[in-house]
């Protein structure tokens, strides 16, 4: 009998460790601390982006703040992100997806969710920009919400404040109205600073890491 005692203790131990870890896999993980943008990187026009009462502001010409932190390295497959957002009259902003760090332009890789309640541009808070857009306004400028991202597979959800209002799956063979790069791979997180009349808050911005 206590020949096997050894043994099955170490069987717990295994599946112990095993169970924490893929809880750990399911929590929510931070991605930003609140007081500075250690594990982001910009690359041009670096003064649209700032942090301000522990929140992140976008406001300037173009600009891109990537995701380049330690969690999941920076290359995230299947998850959930979440962020509270805060518009104001007459901005646009977005938050790429499946991205990589780019210097300087439009990210020519992976999805835009919009975020843009009252800017000229039709495309409103929500959209999986000039995939699967939304023409309707669901929250108001200067009010905090929560912007909710989903990607299992090749499925991508999109939730403002719970209310869903995109559920896309990207077909196996992406048609050529998808421009080259937009396609569900694994890549990071990156803000958008759209323009100088644009300014747009960010805080709370979290990522929950699903099994492959």
């Amino acid at each position: 009998m206590k020949k096997l005692i050894l043994p099955l203790l170490l069987l717990a131990l295994v599946i112990n460790a095993a169970v924490a870890q893929k809880n750990k896999k399911k929590k929510w993980i931070s991605l930003f601390d609140g007081q500075s943008l250690a594990g982001w990187k910009i690359g041009e026009n670096a003064a649209s982006v700032k942090v301000e009462n522990g929140q992140i502001v976008v406001n300037g010409p173009r600009g891109h703040l990537f995701y380049d932190g330690e969690v999941a390295n920076h290359n995230f497959k299947n998850f959930e992100f979440k962020a509270q957002v805060m518009t104001t009259q007459g901005s646009n902003s977005g938050m790429y997806i499946h991205t990589r760090y780019q210097e300087s332009g439009w990210p020519s890789i992976g999805y835009e969710v919009q975020v843009n309640n009252s800017h000229t541009d039709w495309r409103r808070t929500g959209s999986l920009y000039a995939v699967a857009d939304v023409k309707d306004v669901f929250v108001e400028d200067d009010v905090w919400y929560t912007e909710h991202i989903i990607v299992q597979g090749k499925r991508i959800i999109i939730k403002i404040n719970d209310k869903t209002v995109v559920d896309y799956t990207e077909p196996e063979e992406v048609g050529q109205k998808i421009k080259e790069g937009r396609k569900i791979s694994s890549g990071t997180f990156a803000l958008q600073a759209h323009d100088p009349k644009s300014k747009v808050f960010y805080k709370d911005i979290m990522v929950k890491i699903l099994p492959d």
